[in-house]
């Protein structure tokens, strides 16, 4: 697996895999109807660092972002966002573009990492604390899950 940092020329091959993670409406907390524009401004914009990951033969099977959580004196606290292809989880990626992204963040100097809202519900939750994430709280009802009804918005912390 190859992970480099993305160009513009990646955002066609990104589109699909955000579009239907974000469709889904079970882990992002962004509008499941966002357009495309909107989605590249969300995803792509100039102030977050974009990675893809691609097996081989060059198919893309995730991208993640790394961007400043907070400005000015808080702004060594990072933030980023995940999307594997659903296709091809489970097969390391997300844990590869994660571990990318906290090596990438320590280097960049960031001191620590922080999610906002992670769906209680998302299987990635388990990845996160595995990689030494805690929960420092949790926002009850926070998030309308499509199957699941009302759960929880994790906030999640990691120094670096």
């Amino acid at each position: 697996m190859l992970i480099r940092e993305a160009g513009a020329g990646d955002w066609p091959r990104i589109w699909p895999v955000w579009h239907r993670i974000v469709a889904a409406g079970d882990t992002y907390t962004w509008d499941p109807g966002t357009p495309e524009e909107a989605a590249r401004a969300l995803w792509m914009s100039p102030a977050k660092r974009v990675y893809v990951a691609e097996d081989a033969d060059g198919t893309l099977l995730g991208s993640a972002y790394l961007t400043p959580n907070y400005g000015g004196p808080a702004a060594h606290v990072a933030n980023a966002g995940f999307m594997v292809d659903p296709d091809r989880a489970g097969r390391g990626t997300g844990r590869a573009l994660a571990e990318h992204l906290l090596t990438e963040a320590k280097a960049r100097g960031y001191r620590a990492m922080v999610f906002n809202a992670v769906v209680e519900t998302n299987p990635a939750v388990r990845l996160w604390t595995s990689l030494g994430f805690t929960i420092l709280g949790t926002i009850p009802n926070a998030f309308d899950h499509p199957r699941d009804g009302r759960v929880g918005l994790h906030i999640m912390y990691r120094e670096l």
